[in-house]
């Protein structure tokens, strides 16, 4: 295991770019998605207006935000395991972070699909709320990445 620890050290600014490249494409789509869901809010079921929202809600969900998660998920644990920055209490709170992130991404799929059964019993005010959070959740993670408050 140390073996390969050593050889995948090599690629650690590699892992780190397309970590952040990842984490990019999936926050665009955590803040683009309940922005649609706003928009879609105001077209009727059916319309041509809705089912055009239904397949933009789709191809970022599909195309975009599900990959970009998949992403971080697998380049975030190996950075932590390679760097060894597991054991700082930093990285255990921005994972704590990222937990509720993916909870909300769960949320997203569940909405989508209310949308996409012609179900969604949800307002544009909501929707407007629940955009705000992942960007508090983006600036408490980037916030703990750069400052690494609680190190030793």
């Amino acid at each position: 295991m140390d073996t390969l620890r050593n050889e995948l050290a090599n690629y650690i600014p590699w892992i780190i770019a397309f970590h952040i490249i990842a984490v990019i494409a999936w926050m665009s789509a955590m803040l683009y998605l309940p922005r649609l869901f706003v928009y879609h809010t105001e077209t009727a079921p059916g319309s041509e207006s809705s089912e055009r929202f239904k397949v933009m809600e789709r191809r970022l969900l599909k195309g975009i935000m599900n990959p970009s998660m998949i992403a971080v998920w697998i380049l975030g644990p190996l950075l932590a395991w390679l760097t060894g920055a597991y054991l700082d209490t930093w990285l255990q709170i921005k994972f704590a972070l990222v937990v509720i992130l993916s909870a909300l991404h769960g949320c997203y799929v569940r909405w989508w699909r209310d949308f996409a059964n012609d179900r969604n019993t949800r307002s544009a005010r909501f929707y407007k709320i629940v955009n705000e959070v992942p960007a508090v959740l983006m600036v408490l993670i980037v916030i703990l990445v750069k400052v690494q408050p609680f190190s030793d």
